[in-house]
């Protein structure tokens, strides 16, 4: 909403209120200012007084013209018939078929080809009342309001509570401008505040956007609006719903609150939690309060991931997507898992770093390291890379793991498989040899760097580089088999995704 809404509404009471002020709370006689004839006689009945032919009245300062007019001087009321034109000042000008004024209730009705007109604005109707002692005028048969920007209103029914500074416009209301259309069931509008009120299921469309909610309110000097119950946002390529919706569009910070769903297709992307704040430039969102990110492939394989706070931003450049979670970070997908305190998630090369006390699970391994990057292609893992105090381990029986160790390493995935890894630095090795399915040894291999192809999660072949050591025992007979910095940590791995809302220690 804009200006153009601001106007309009002003535009509106200015119209409403005028009317309002025709009769003063003292009871004057109407005065008789012009006519070319009139008559009195019993046929018209008694004290009533016919004037015909460019008939003017007076009553409290408002001038009426009709072509006839029946007077009735002891109550006191004006029934005037064809072309009635009233008038107050020479801005404000009413006109009717027929209007009918009782200046001791200060009571006005006029019907049939209604027009309330001034220098900005006009509404139509068929019937249009005013009370002048209550403050409050009314159209209950539908009017439609065009100010001179060619924006419209139209309701069946509008109240106008002067004295509450409240107009109420009812049934069916629908706000045209050049910018956007409203569509609700109860519109309000304060003249004092400008604040509107939308009560009732509200629909506001442009080219581009949809806003729907149930309640709600605008400001319209300071551009701010709240919007409740069953609050829905959706542009071309996003979707935002929440309990309660607040946006200012003059510094561009919207706060979203409860049950929010941020749906964008474009990127096939799902944000849920319980509170969210947005900025527009330089665009930014956090998440947080049960705050989940879900990358949508298929029904079976989407990605989800729970963090206390999730974060958006662009990068320098304002092209590429860049996601950030903090702390208590877990993500379960059907072919990975993961844990950490923090990660980086860039649109801009789909690579997931995960930060302190890292893990990762893909298939049957499980890999730590003090920082690990996933790179993943087409919405799957194509390889990752473990900086610092790297281990990969693998169980082989319930107390036999197969174990790969070194400083730095490169794991390389093909059909959700590991089959390839690259060891650089005191690259160590522990993994068993089976005949069939039957353990037959262990091998346990040292090397400055390592190359250890994979087969169906069994180790196939080691290339050992600089200074290789190797030596084959029996399954039992290998007194260290556990490497340095081994852990196993299948009881606090997410297997599913609720298990992702639980931090397991």
């Amino acid at each position: 909403m804009g200006k153009q809404f601001i106007l309009f509404l002003i535009l509106a009471a200015f119209c409403l209120l005028m009317p309002l002020s025709l009769a003063a709370q003292k009871k004057e006689q109407v005065k008789i200012l012009n006519s070319n004839s009139f008559e009195s006689s019993k046929e018209v009945g008694e004290g009533v007084r016919r004037f015909i032919g460019d008939v003017i009245f007076e009553h409290n300062n408002a001038t009426m013209y009709c072509d006839s007019a029946y007077l009735y001087s002891k109550q006191n009321i004006i029934h005037a018939y064809s072309n009635v034109h009233l008038n107050r000042g020479d801005t404000l000008h009413l006109y009717g078929d027929f209007m009918r004024y009782n200046g001791n209730t200060n009571i006005g009705n006029v019907r049939q080809n209604v027009i309330l007109k001034d220098e900005n604005a006009t509404l139509t109707t068929d019937s249009l009342d005013f009370n002048t002692k209550t403050s409050v005028a009314h159209y209950f048969e539908g009017a439609k309001i065009i100010n001179k920007e060619k924006n419209t209103l139209e309701s069946i029914v509008g109240f106008y509570y002067a004295n509450n500074d409240l107009f109420i416009f009812k049934d069916s209301v629908v706000v045209k401008t050049p910018d956007y259309t409203v569509f609700t069931d109860t519109l309000k509008y304060n003249t004092e505040t400008e604040i509107a009120y939308f009560l009732g299921p509200t629909n506001i469309y442009n080219e581009e956007n949809h806003l729907y909610a149930e309640n709600g309110w605008y400001k319209t000097n300071e551009k701010e609006f709240q919007f409740n119950q069953n609050a829905r946002y959706q542009n071309k390529e996003k979707i935002l719903m929440g309990d309660s919706l607040y946006f200012n569009d003059s510094t561009g910070m919207g706060i979203a609150i409860d049950n929010i769903e941020m749906i964008d297709t474009a990127e096939n992307m799902i944000l849920k939690g319980h509170y969210a704040y947005y900025l527009r430039e330089p665009e930014k969102f956090h998440v947080t309060d049960s705050a989940l990110l879900i990358q949508v492939t298929d029904k079976t394989d989407s990605l989800f991931l729970h963090a206390d706070t999730l974060r958006s931003t662009y990068d320098s450049s304002g092209t590429y997507r860049i996601l950030k979670a903090y702390h208590q970070v877990q993500i379960y997908r059907a072919d990975f898992q993961a844990r950490c305190d923090s990660m980086v998630y860039s649109l801009e090369d789909s690579v997931i770093t995960l930060h302190t006390q890292p893990i990762l699970w893909a298939e049957g391994s499980q890999i730590v390291a003090d920082l690990v990057k996933v790179y993943t292609k087409n919405q799957k893992i194509d390889y990752f890379h473990l900086i610092g105090s790297s281990l990969i381990i693998s169980q082989e029986a319930s107390d036999k793991y197969n174990q790969i160790r070194g400083k730095e390493m490169k794991g390389y995935i093909r059909e959700n498989n590991l089959y390839k890894v690259d060891v650089f630095g005191n690259g160590q090795s522990i993994y068993y040899t089976k005949n069939e399915k039957e353990i037959v040894g262990v091998n346990f291999a040292e090397s400055s760097d390592l190359i250890i192809y994979l087969n169906d999660g069994q180790v196939s072949r080691i290339n050992m580089i600089k200074q290789p050591t190797g030596t084959l025992f029996p399954p039992d007979e290998l007194k260290e088999n556990k490497l340095k910095g081994f852990q196993w940590y299948e009881n606090i791995r997410p297997k599913s995704k609720q298990d992702i809302f639980y931090w397991k220690k």
